[in-house]
């Protein structure tokens, strides 16, 4: 099938002028074709050959041949590029990988083993023809009609590779297509195939889901197909469970509507996802005592069953955590410094966020709960370089063993803690000399050092 040529850049025309003039075929081929012909900007360019790898490798001296699927790693013009030699359809054991590669004779070959009809079109040609679109599985028109379907029999596409299905709702998600029924169909069919998976693989597509502009569209792709059900079956208990805030609405509903209201970051939308995951096993007399609490355990549990990296599950778990403060304008500065130094200042922004969708998700106008006026007064607070911490003291932990004695060990930590509470409730205290005479009462006083956290208020308290 003929059709108007993409733009190509310029580094990829000289990839594929090289192998051609090699003697070669050559194409673009894939997810990139499909981006440039609906005007996105594709994430990288793949390009796949007659060639095999060991004549890419001559034809491409800088070049890198580590795997066993046929893919040399080029650098040209300062970038990467992945060529592929043509390949052929294989049997998929495991419903993950090819028990073994076989390279393809053609295009056709290649295009024939290929997940979807829109990453199953190719442009370029052999030495001596000019390039040519080639769409063997009627890619073109799926693409002008926004609809993913399976190239040839969608059952045998996901025994293959079981992501295909993951694949699939997030592609509806982040390009706004339509599964073709069969293929939908398909899909809630062969969905248990997804335990095949590895966590890392799943992690990577429910990332680029949460980046979707509506990441909603595909996790409710993922709960109709029983998708969910297999791969995060705590969220997939949420479906049925009612709750207090949208009429009509259960909880389900309400984590899809936060998750769409929350900014395009991907921790405060997987806290987004993950923040009442907790609900199901807490409720008892209508409410969800402590959700937050078991929510941070299981969102903790589940990211690491995906082998997300630590950071993301310690940040996210603490986002959860902390979800459910209640601003009250009565909080005096004191208060909103230990709400700081609880949150910790890297991830006030992101709480404020999650909150700010979970509001949307409510129902409720984003700043609901005066957020507007606590994110005011704490940037007030962080601009003013208030002590949050032990380490922003005027003293520290020599300066009490040199000048007043106290050896190493839990009553220095103990005073170091009270010093501290106390600048918080008063920064005017972060004086050296007020500091050591304030230490040494705490060790000689009357109370013979059972003051922990005597002048401490908790967090939210008008004192």
């Amino acid at each position: 099938m003929a059709g108007p040529m993409p733009e190509i850049p310029g580094p990829v025309a000289e990839l594929l002028a090289t192998l051609r003039g090699g003697g070669h075929s050559a194409f673009v081929v894939g997810g990139c074709l499909r981006d440039a012909l609906l005007g996105r900007d594709p994430a990288d360019w793949d390009l796949t050959t007659d060639a095999r790898p060991d004549r890419i490798q001559t034809l491409f001296p800088r070049s890198l041949y580590e795997n066993r699927f046929g893919t040399v790693v080029v650098r040209h013009a300062h970038a990467q590029y992945e060529i592929t030699a043509f390949r052929r359809d294989v049997s998929y054991t495991d419903h993950r990988h090819p028990d073994s590669v076989e390279f393809g004779d053609s295009i056709e070959d290649d295009l024939a083993r290929r997940d979807f009809t829109v990453n199953a079109m190719a442009w370029g040609g052999s030495p001596a023809e000019d390039s040519r679109f080639v769409d063997p599985h009627g890619g073109r028109t799926d693409l002008s009609e926004r609809l993913l379907r399976a190239v040839g029999d969608p059952d045998r596409r996901f025994h293959e590779d079981a992501l295909r299905m993951v694949r699939a709702v997030r592609l509806a998600a982040t390009l706004g297509f339509e599964i073709e029924p069969e293929t939908l169909a398909a899909i809630g069919r062969n969905a248990e195939l997804a335990r095949h998976l590895s966590g890392e693989r799943i992690a990577a597509e429910l990332l680029k889901l949460l980046a979707a502009p509506r990441p909603s569209v595909g996790l409710r792709l993922m709960a109709e197909t029983g998708l969910l059900a297999v791969i995060a079956p705590d969220l997939a208990r949420q479906p049925g469970i009612s709750q207090n805030k949208v009429d009509g609405e259960d909880l389900w509903d309400h984590t899809l509507r936060t998750v769409d209201a929350a900014p395009n970051r991907s921790l405060v939308r997987m806290a987004a996802l993950l923040h009442d995951v907790g609900k199901p096993d807490t409720l008892a007399d209508g409410h969800f005592h402590g959700h937050e609490t078991m929510g941070a355990v299981i969102a903790r549990d589940f990211l690491s069953g995906l082998n997300a990296p630590r950071a993301l599950q310690e940040r996210v778990a603490h986002l959860i955590r902390n979800h459910m403060f209640l601003y009250q304008p009565s909080w005096t500065d004191a208060a909103v410094r230990r709400f700081i130094r609880k949150v910790g200042p890297g991830s006030i922004d992101d709480l404020l966020a999650l909150r700010s969708a979970d509001n949307e998700g409510s129902g409720l106008a984003a700043e609901a709960g005066d957020l507007p006026e606590l994110g005011v007064r704490i940037s007030r607070e962080l601009a003013a370089h208030v002590v949050l911490g032990r380490h922003q003291l005027a003293v520290d932990g020599h300066d009490l063993k040199s000048e007043l004695g106290i050896p190493p060990g839990r009553t220095l930590g103990r005073v170091l803690d009270e010093l501290t509470e106390r600048v918080i409730a008063e920064p005017a205290l972060n004086d050296r000399a007020i500091l050591l005479e304030m230490a040494r009462t705490l060790v000689d006083g009357p109370a013979g050092g059972d003051w922990s956290g005597g002048s401490s208020s908790r967090i939210g308290e008008a004192s």
